[in-house]
């Protein structure tokens, strides 16, 4: 019984929170008397969309709203190819430093280095463009002939600053790329489009994370730590290479997948990011390589050998750390994200301090019986010669 009673408050709360946003989204006014027949609240940067369809000629009087700074732009579009940017025909409002608000119509050939030529819509607007700057928002107003007399089309927005005056390059947030959804301007139903971008953005994150922040701190652990029992020996060995191997391809494939990243956006470039990632990349292969060179215990090279695998093992460690929390500033998921993987860290830390309390000890006697061991044979041999 209490259960069904959850769910039914929460199945109250959610229509509660539908009817209130779409009453904010109803209760909007505008300018010159406007009105319109529907209203869908976006589900990103804050922003609404008003419209009234007219099937007998196949256009959409359009009002689209969206808070900006005074020294920001605003976008709206269509893109009747499907759900992205590029491809996309659109309506950009800005203002200058007198205060004058203008409008852009612009094809955008591609989202990576758009070249927001004027006047290149790809079909045809009936009335306007107008837009006006009020109250901290854009509002951009605009008679629309729905490409191909479709009610169903994918629409786009955004938002960004200015640079002397220019429109630039929006954020790269999450909100940002994921500013697209499907809409039917006859029923007012939408749905979110994919965003193949965003998604591979997370696998680069998650891959990424997953390898260099956690197997390979797992295999450093287990090298350090498990080889001091004897009775792990030889099987620490083959865990800790384990882990390494498997934190190495994934970590390749995440860096690959950066790179192809990288090549479809250029002009955005994470330049801190991006050049840890490329260091922590060729430490880590020096570090296969250096695998297949490694001398015999014996040999006398060994002992510069472990201090190279050491130094540049740890150095790897570290600086995934710190480029982990620059993708993570990158990304902007949900603070959540950011907390789980603190906390990761603060348990491979707990667990390597316990480790060294527990270990240490066992090392130390190690290392004393070993050294009699070796006095003891030094002193049996110089009695045979002196025999």
């Amino acid at each position: 019984m209490g259960r069904r009673l959850l769910l039914l408050l929460g199945a109250a709360v959610l229509l509660l929170s539908s009817a209130a946003t779409a009453q904010d989204c109803l209760s909007a006014t505008f300018s010159g008397g406007r009105t319109f027949g529907k209203c869908n609240s976006l589900p990103t940067l804050s922003a609404s969309l008003h419209w009234t369809y007219h099937p007998e000629n196949g256009t959409a009087d359009v009002a689209f709203r969206a808070p900006s700074d005074s020294s920001g732009w605003v976008g709206w579009g269509i893109n009747p190819s499907g759900g992205s940017m590029g491809g996309s025909s659109v309506f950009v409002a800005s203002q200058d430093g007198s205060g004058a608000v203008s409008i852009l119509m612009t094809y955008l050939e591609n989202s990576s280095n758009p070249s927001l030529t004027n006047n290149t819509l790809k079909f045809n607007v009936s009335v306007g463009p107008a837009a006006e700057y009020s109250n901290g928002a854009y509002t951009i107003y605009a008679t629309v002939q729905l490409p191909g007399n479709s009610t169903q089309q994918f629409t786009v927005w955004q938002a960004g600053p200015t640079s002397n005056g220019a429109i630039a390059a929006h954020p790269t947030a999450p909100a940002n790329l994921a500013s697209i959804q499907r809409l039917d301007f006859l029923s007012g139903s939408s749905t979110a489009a994919s965003n193949s971008k965003l998604h591979r953005r997370n696998i680069h994150g998650l891959l990424n994370a997953i390898a260099w922040g956690v197997l390979i701190p797992i295999g450093a652990i287990i090298a350090r730590y498990l080889r001091v029992f004897e009775s792990a020996d030889p099987a620490w060995f083959y865990l800790h290479i384990a882990c390494q191997c498997s934190g190495y391809i994934l970590g390749v494939a995440g860096w690959g997948l950066g790179l192809k990243l990288g090549s479809e956006s250029a002009g955005i470039t994470y330049q801190p990011h991006r050049n840890l990632g490329i260091a922590i990349f060729s430490l880590a292969t020096l570090q296969v390589f250096a695998l297949l060179l490694r001398p015999d215990k014996k040999n006398k090279y060994r002992l510069y050998w472990n201090i190279y695998h050491h130094s540049v093992g740890y150095s790897v460690i570290v600086l995934s750390a710190i480029n982990i929390f620059k993708g993570l500033d990158i990304l902007q998921p949900a603070s959540g994200y950011k907390t789980a993987y603190i906390v990761i860290l603060a348990t491979l830390g707990g667990i390597a301090l316990c480790l060294e309390a527990i270990t240490w000890p066992i090392a130390i006697r190690k290392r004393r019986r070993n050294a009699a061991d070796k006095a003891a044979n030094g002193n049996g041999h110089g009695w045979q010669q002196g025999a």
